[in-house]
C-alpha cells in the first residue's frame, strides 16, 4: 500500500468510527449534508469511508459540521491544534465553555465584513412542492442578496410542502437561473396545466417525469397533451 492510499484508508475508518460512534447510518449522515447543500448519496459516503475515494473540500467541511467535530487537526490527524496544545480532555472543555461565555455576553463577536448585494425578485406566490401552485409572475417583492447568494441567479420562490425534503424544506427560500430547458436529473421549477412545482426532472424511457425527493411522493407523468415548460433551474 502507498502512502496516498494508507492515508485515505485512515481517514476512511475514522470516518466510520465517528459516525458509528454518533449512532448516525450512512443514509442520515446523506441527509444531513443534502440539508448543507451539499448534495451526496449513502454510497459515496460508503466510499469514502472503504477509502476508494475522498470528499472534495467542500464535502469534508460539511462533513465535520455536521459529525460536530470541533478540532479537525486532532481528530483527523492526531495533532493538537497550537490553542489546545498541551491539554487534556478537561482543559479542552474548559477552552470552550469560556469561548461560549465569550460569545454570549456580545462584546467579542467578529465582525462581518458585507459582501456586494444586488435586488433580486422573490415570489411571494409560493412554488408548491406538494400539491402545486400557481407562479403569479407579477407578484413578488424585490429583496437584498449577498455573495452567498449564485451570480447566476435571478429570481427566487418560497418552498411550501415536504415532498422536497430532506433537501429543501417548508418555507426555505430557493434561488434559480431563468432558463427554458434542464437536464435529466436536474432540480427546477415547471408549469405544468397552470400549476408550478419545485421537481427534479426525470427523462428516462423517453418520457418526462417530475419527481420528488421525499419518497412519500409519487413521479408526476407529464402528459404529452398537457401545456408544461421550465421556469428555471435550482442552484443552492
Amino acid at each position: 500500500m502507498n502512502w496516498g492510499d494508507h492515508m485515505n484508508s485512515t481517514f476512511g475508518a475514522k470516518l466510520a468510527q465517528t459516525r458509528k460512534d454518533k449512532n448516525i447510518s450512512q443514509k442520515e449522515l446523506a441527509e444531513k449534508l443534502c440539508t448543507r447543500g451539499i448534495s451526496v448519496t449513502n454510497q459515496a459516503i460508503s466510499k469514502w469511508e472503504k477509502g476508494s475515494t475522498q470528499p472534495n473540500a467542500d464535502q469534508f467541511l460539511a462533513l465535520c459540521k455536521a459529525l460536530e467535530i470541533d478540532d479537525i487537526s486532532l481528530h483527523f490527524l492526531g495533532e493538537e491544534s497550537s490553542l489546545l496544545h498541551g491539554l487534556n480532555a478537561e482543559g479542552v472543555q474548559k477552552i470552550a465553555e469560556y469561548a461560549d461565555v465569550l460569545r454570549a455576553s456580545g462584546m467579542y463577536t467578529a465582525k462581518q465584513e458585507k459582501g456586494a448585494s444586488r435586488i433580486l425578485p422573490l415570489y411571494s406566490m409560493a412554488v408548491s412542492a406538494g400539491t402545486g401552485q400557481f407562479l403569479d409572475s407579477s407578484d413578488y417583492e424585490n429583496v437584498e442578496v449577498e455573495d452567498e447568494v449564485s451570480q447566476k441567479a435571478n429570481f427566487g420562490v418560497r418552498v411550501t410542502g415536504d415532498s422536497m425534503m430532506p433537501r429543501f424544506s417548508d418555507g426555505q427560500i430557493v434561488w434559480l437561473q431563468q432558463q427554458q430547458t434542464l437536464q435529466d436529473g436536474e432540480i427546477g421549477v415547471f408549469l405544468y396545466d397552470g400549476d408550478a412545482y419545485l421537481k427534479k426532472l426525470s427523462t428516462s424511457n423517453g418520457r418526462a417525469r417530475l419527481i420528488s425527493l421525499n419518497p412519500n411522493y409519487a413521479p408526476i407523468e407529464i402528459s404529452e397533451f398537457a401545456t408544461f415548460r421550465v421556469l428555471g433551474k435550482v442552484l443552492q
